[in-house]
């Protein structure tokens, strides 16, 4: 049994059924009871809460026979009511109450952040959130103390609400935050934490100006409300913000800009010193050394030592060159398009780069270049000459081989002389190194002077490298250190009859790692082996599937790898370090188990995407889109493997299921050349069973310009020649994009739609899409009432279905429909919400030609002020994007507001700023060069006149 009072009050049965309680005052009786589960309610206080004041006569009696009521609506078997001396009692368990399950989830996941534990914190108190349903006690608010519940109840959902959202942010949802906490901030506007959130927030994601625009509002809703000024955390915020930081030191607000460390920072603060030195006077510094060496970990505490923006690039998991611009665009959350259209054909995603670097001042850590190095170094090359303010420290094992780079060599940590004593030995760094290590496995290790020869003989015999010694260190689990000195110098006497062409190093390095493997059992293998096919790491669940294993071996062997140091458990994915990766990688293949891992793991990520692509037209659209994110490489690795193999059904079907993915990611540059890798396996013609599949990787590959595509026809034909219902309906508006407007307009579209009801049925997303096209359609053919009311459905079908996207692109054609009907208010409240939606979505691009749009709206009003407020925001975000063609339309707005107001010189510089922006190659730019040269028409007309237009001249 269950229930629930975080709404109305409901008692549900086991199998999920709803019991009907009966009426108010039924209802009213059941939720005092259960404010006291399993405790025993007095009957005056019973009565107080069912009559008031004013109770009726024999009122101890008309309670008796409110509770004979109850049981007999609720029957004992399901719900004893029990009569005590004195009052009553529901006789449940306090577990199967929801206000009770979510206090304690509410405060466990508390205790989680406490200690940040971020992803604990975050999915703890998302459950607990989940069990409310409205207000609390909704419909029992007039019952004698239940307001003063309520009220208790919902200060600590609001409580519970900004822990979860500090735990995200520290996680690094902060576009998907925004639109939630700025309704946290209009429903509580004197309450700072959420305020401060928002300021963060905005802050890492590259806006500054509105930061500061929340700081000011809260200063003057708290000085006007209450006569007082922020807190000193608010303030710090602020200060934090103006300086150019996005990590104020305030607990809890970690920035996943770099990895986080489960460990401590031990030795190297010589070479600390000198990258921090490096990066104060030059713009390129690689790391170099073997593997093992601690590269990335120095880089990574280098750069979270430098004040300033700093953003962390894995390179590792990249099995092309082609890749690392795309990577680079992802860590800086950028996109290559917006929501509403396709990236220009022709333009790489290291051209948005280029842009959106071109004035911002960052560190930009490229991690794991050798594989790469080539592609890294030209990408570095070009970031670098393009964008004076940016720096990069790479971390390679050879140099990028650029003019003006500086290196800074890694080799082991510091080592004692032979005839350290204990405490000598300690001071230096390898040592220190393994006595931590050591000590996190058995806690009470030291060196004394019966066991200092023994651990320096272990650092010594491993060089000092950091991972060799971390992998030593492990071992004391299970074996004495004396035990671990004896067994390396066993391996490296083996070893040192091999090759006499490696370097010393790494045959140490690669002789540990296979020490480690030695000390295995057979189940460890066999998983580590087998956990090389995930890129970027895996979920226990992926894991768990793909992999093979029985499940109680499967966990004890992850375990045991964890323990071992073989694999490491952060931000709930299993990782491997990459050295220790590409052995265990080796041992795949020498156990003939490669192809057999790779069908197994892209099976299980093909089934992965559809089922999220599925989700992503729903509700827990966000949510989903934040998974995908998390396994972008595993779907790619799979995608790109499949497509290597030859197996063309499991390679198509990825883009099929990734299409929409892309699409809301921006991520159409990459989509469209993983698309036409698949296509060159389909053929020219669609293979039987895959015409769906077939379609959409030639529509992908089309939106980057791919070369020469197979035809497809109109979207009609397409529709026609598929044999079962479609599986992505994302089909239809990629199709769209790719071919153009329909010919016949909006019947056009109806036909169509009828068409594909014949395939799928009803459907509430795809219907949605249907009126939004027939509303667009009817829109640009002057039908403007039809257009509406077809809109009009559109959205309410978005919004049924829970699709921010559909919902973001109906709002878009609304407001410009609103803005040709002369009612600039209508169109800028619906700019507002499909600017909230983008938000969400992580859409700079979209919130910057929307505000573009307002702007236009509002200047035709001849409201200058906030027309240029709109034009300004939007000039910012557009440079932030690097979307060249948005920059140049918000300057274009700048300057008719200047050129209104008279200021023709400002008007007629901002005029040519906009024209040299990137303007040339599609339509988009084209039709905003046409704009600026008429601008620029007017604005000499008005200096010949010598008089400034009026507003309605705009």
């Amino acid at each position: 049994m269950r229930f629930r009072i975080l709404g109305p009050t409901q008692v549900l049965l086991a199998d999920g059924r709803e019991l009907p309680v009966g009426g108010p005052r039924l209802r009213a009786l059941v939720a005092l009871l259960l404010l006291d589960a399993g405790r025993m309610v007095s009957a005056e206080r019973l009565i107080d809460g069912l009559y008031g004041e004013h109770p009726p006569r024999g009122a101890a009696n008309a309670l008796q026979s409110q509770v004979s009521r109850l049981r007999q609506a609720l029957s004992a078997e399901h719900i004893p009511v029990e009569l005590h001396p004195g009052g009553y009692r529901l006789a449940v368990d306090p577990d199967d109450v929801d206000a009770y399950r979510f206090e304690q989830l509410a405060e466990v996941g508390r205790r989680a952040l406490a200690d940040g534990d971020w992803s604990r914190a975050a999915g703890v108190l998302r459950e607990a959130l989940e069990l409310w349903r409205g207000r609390a006690l909704a419909d029992v608010v007039d019952v004698a103390g239940a307001p003063a519940q309520a009220a208790r109840l919902d200060e600590l959902r609001l409580a519970a609400t900004e822990d979860r959202i500090e735990a995200e942010l520290a996680l690094g949802a902060h576009a998907a935050l925004i639109a939630e906490l700025r309704e946290l901030v209009a429903a509580h506007p004197l309450r700072e934490r959420p305020r401060g959130q928002l300021m963060r927030a905005l802050s890492a994601l590259g806006r500054p100006a509105e930061a500061l625009a929340e700081f000011a509002n809260a200063r003057r809703t708290l000085a006007e409300d209450l006569g007082t000024d922020p807190s000193a955390a608010l303030t710090a915020i602020h200060l934090a913000v103006l300086r150019g930081g996005e990590r104020p030191a305030v607990r809890g607000t970690a920035e996943p800009a770099l990895p986080s460390q489960l460990t401590t920072f031990v030795g190297r603060e010589e070479e600390l010193k000198r990258v921090g030195d490096l990066l104060g006077e030059r713009r390129l510094v690689t790391l170099t050394g073997p593997g093992g060496a601690g590269k990335t970990r120095l880089a990574i505490e280098a750069a979270g030592r430098l004040d300033g923006d700093v953003r962390f690039v894995e390179l590792a998991g990249l099995a092309h060159g082609s890749d690392v611009p795309q990577a680079v665009l992802s860590a800086l959350g950028l996109r290559e398009a917006g929501l509403r259209a396709p990236a220009e054909q022709g333009r790489q995603p290291v051209d948005r780069l280029v842009e959106a670097l071109a004035e911002r001042h960052l560190l930009l850590v490229l991690d794991n270049c050798e594989h790469l190095v080539a592609d890294a170094a030209r990408l570095a090359a070009r970031l670098l000459s393009a964008c004076p303010a940016l720096r990069v420290l790479a971390t390679s094992r050879e140099p990028l081989g650029l003019a003006g780079e500086a290196l800074c060599p890694l080799s082991g940590l510091t080592l004692p002389p032979p005839d350290a004593s204990a405490g000598e030995a300690d001071d230096y760094a390898a040592v220190g190194l393994f006595v931590q290590r050591a000590a996190d496995v058995a806690p009470h290790f030291a060196v004394t002077p019966d066991n200092v020869e023994m651990v320096q003989r272990i650092c010594r015999t491993l060089d000092g490298l950091p991972l060799a010694i971390e992998l030593a260190a492990a071992r004391l689990r299970a074996l004495p250190v004396a035990e671990v000195a004896g067994r390396l110098d066993d391996r490296f006497r083996l070893l040192s009859m091999g090759s006499r062409n490696a370097s010393p190093r790494h045959r140490t390095l690669r002789a540990v790692v296979e020490w480690s493997w030695d000390l295995l059992d057979d189940a460890e293998r066999r998983l580590a082996r087998r956990l090389t096919v995930f890129a970027g790491g895996a979920t226990l669940e992926a894991a768990g599937q793909v992999c093979g294993l029985p499940t109680a071996e499967f966990v004890d062997a992850l375990t045991g790898l964890a323990d071992k140091s073989f694999v490491e458990f952060t931000g709930g994915r299993y990782r491997m370090l990459e050295t220790v990766r590409a052995f265990c990688a080796e041992r795949l293949t020498e156990a003939g188990e490669a192809d057999q891992l790779r069908r197994a793991h892209t099976a299980y990520f093909l089934e992965f995407a559809w089922t999220a692509s599925d989700h992503l037209r729903r509700a827990e659209q966000l949510h989903w889109l934040r998974r995908l994110d998390a396994e972008r490489d595993n779907l790619h690795a799979a995608l790109r493997r499949a497509t290597a193999a030859g197996d063309a059904s499991d390679a198509a079907g990825l883009v099929a299921a990734l299409s929409f993915y892309w699409w809301l990611r921006g991520m159409r540059g990459e989509g469209a050349r993983l698309a036409a890798d698949v296509l060159d396996v389909l053929g020219p013609e669609a293979p039987p069973g895959l015409g769906e599949e077939f379609a959409l990787c030639v529509y992908n590959a089309s939106l980057a310009g791919s070369g020469h595509l197979p035809p497809l026809g109109t979207q009609h034909s397409v529709i026609r020649s598929l044999d079962r219902p479609l599986r992505q309906p994302f089909l239809l508006y990629l199709s769209g994009i790719s071919t153009g407007p329909p010919p016949g307009g909006a019947e056009h579209v109806d036909e169509l739609m009828r068409e594909l009801r014949r395939l799928v049925g009803p459907d509430v997303w795809i219907n949605a899409l249907a009126a939004m096209g027939s509303g667009s359609a009817q829109m640009w053919s002057g039908q403007q009432d039809r257009a509406r009311a077809a809109l009009a459905s559109a959205l309410d079908g978005f919004r049924s279905a829970g699709d921010r996207w559909g919902s973001m692109i109906t709002l878009g054609v609304l407001g410009e429909l609103a803005a040709w009907q002369g009612d600039p208010e209508t169109a800028g409240a619906h700019m507002d919400q499909a600017m909230r939606l983008a938000e969400d979505l992580g859409s700079a691009v979209d919130q910057a030609d929307m505000l573009r749009t307002r702007g236009e709206t509002r200047l035709r009003a001849g409201d200058l002020a906030a027309a240029g407020d709109d034009f300004a925001d939007a000039l910012l975000l557009a440079q932030r994007s690097g979307a060249p063609e948005f920059v140049s339309g918000a300057r274009l707005g700048l300057a008719q507001v200047a050129r209104l107001r008279g200021d023709l010189v400002e008007a007629r510089r901002l005029c040519e700023e906009a024209l040299s922006g990137g303007l040339t190659g599609w339509y988009v730019g084209e039709a905003t060069r046409s704009e600026i040269m008429l601008a620029l028409e007017q604005i000499t007309e008005a200096e010949k006149a010598g008089a400034p237009p009026s507003a309605d001249g705009a």
